[in-house]
């Protein structure tokens, strides 16, 4: 049934998912292949097989699958007629809201994928800066499937030459890297874009020296909360770190899977995407038929108040830290702590797997994420949402137990007498 499914999703979906991190690649072949539905922290296969999640939607569920107060919501817009000829009410509410919960923020411009406005971004740094050149952190994996972003990546196929040359690499949290940057290509970089952590954070003031960069060079210092925005902090991670950006985009967890992305920023720099200004030349910066879709904001509106409400965030980061110390703790009485292991932010782990020698190993990854599949509990990652409660915890360590038992046999026999699946590959790679 599943090779079906797959079957079907290639013939007429290249890559066979509209994001390659859902790809069949990025799963062991136990994995459902198609998926019928979600609830709370669950989902369920075409047969209807249960599967406790830790994807949540690419991270961008955050309260729970299906939730009725947000469906609610989005459905009462719906009925408003969801797209109107001029800006509506509710558009200006979302607007309003984002620019009061976020301290750095003046003015915002909606969209639906976060590769629109990161890519909106850039443009609007070059157009205020009158520079070319983008500085980024070569360990953030992802900003956008734009030329600018892709073109630094081994998968340069379909990109112009001249494209590929704009964006320049650095390292995060080495400062001297960057600093490098701004000496090889004096008075050309319009703007220095990084995510405020991922699995690793800010060390001795990082952000703040990044920022201060910035400023010596009359760079944009832009932030993308893709992944950290409502997640570390109802703020933003720029808060949770205390450093306040020029530019930030905001996505995925926004409404709780709803397609809403944001770009917003100091008024200085937003407002010469406007109009009001006479005589002043024109930016063509993001133009969406569907990006103020009222039903997806009016999601985020009630995102943001289940959000406060229920103090979401700080579950987070206590039920991360109760899997994280969980985990960590069964790998230990495994004996196998060296070679798997929880790290990462509480509201955001991250799972590592190393082979016996020691090194970061996708087949033992895989093998791992075989194993909770058997579990009944999909774990490409870990994506916390509020329906993880102590029942799933559970669930979950239960589930760890019996998988690591299994990885520490084949970190002790043979591999392939335990893993049944093609090994997990990189999303970005030069081949198929």
């Amino acid at each position: 049934m599943q090779d079906t499914y797959s079957r079907r999703l290639h013939d007429v979906i290249p890559g066979g998912a509209h994001t390659y991190s859902r790809g069949d690649d990025q799963f062991p072949s136990n994995a459902p292949s198609i998926l019928l539905r979600g609830e709370g922290a669950y989902v369920y296969d075409a047969d209807n097989n249960k599967y406790l999640d830790y994807g949540m939607g690419l991270r961008s569920v955050n309260i729970g699958y299906g939730n009725k107060e947000i469906a609610d919501a989005c459905y009462k817009e719906i009925l408003k007629g969801n797209n109107l000829t001029r800006a509506s009410m509710t558009e200006l509410q979302a607007a309003e809201l984002l620019v009061s919960l976020i301290p750095s923020v003046d003015m915002v411009k909606f969209a639906k994928h976060g590769s629109a406005v990161t890519s909106a971004a850039v443009k609007l740094a070059r157009a205020y800066t009158g520079k070319k050149y983008v500085a980024i952190p070569v360990e953030h994996p992802f900003f956008s499937y734009d030329d600018w972003f892709i073109g630094s990546t081994v998968m340069k196929r379909g990109i112009p030459e001249e494209m590929r040359t704009l964006t320049l690499n650095f390292n995060y949290n080495n400062i001297e890297s960057l600093k490098k940057l701004f000496d090889e290509h004096p008075g050309q970089i319009a703007a220095v874009m990084l995510e405020a952590a991922t699995t690793v954070g800010p060390k001795d003031n990082f952000l703040q020296k990044v920022k201060e960069l910035c400023r010596q060079h009359d760079s944009v210092f832009i932030i993308d909360e893709m992944i950290t925005g409502f997640r570390w902090h109802i703020q933003g991670a720029q808060t949770y770190y205390a450093v306040e950006p020029d530019l930030c985009t905001f996505g995925k967890a926004m409404a709780n899977g709803f397609a809403v992305s944001a770009l917003a920023g100091k008024r200085e720099i937003m407002k010469i995407g406007g109009i009001v200004e006479e005589g002043a030349e024109r930016v063509f910066l993001t133009s969406t038929t569907h990006g103020a879709e009222m039903s997806a904001l009016g999601a985020f509106i009630k995102t943001i108040d289940i959000l406060r409400r229920e103090n979401v965030i700080d579950h987070f980061w206590k039920y991360g830290e109760k899997l994280i110390s969980g985990m960590n703790a069964i790998a230990n009485d495994l004996g196998i702590s060296e070679q798997f292991y929880v790290e990462g932010m509480p509201c955001s782990p991250n799972y590592i797997t190393k082979n016996r020698d020691d090194a970061v190993s996708l087949p033992m990854r895989t093998l791992f994420a075989q194993e909770m599949i058997k579990q009944g509990i999909m774990m490409p990652y870990v994506a916390i949402c509020y329906s993880h409660q102590d029942t799933e915890l559970d669930l979950t360590l239960s589930a760890v137990r019996k998988a690591l038992t299994v990885y520490r046999n084949a970190l002790d026999g043979n591999l392939d007498d335990f893993l049944h699946s093609p090994v997990i590959r990189p999303v970005f790679r030069k081949y198929n």
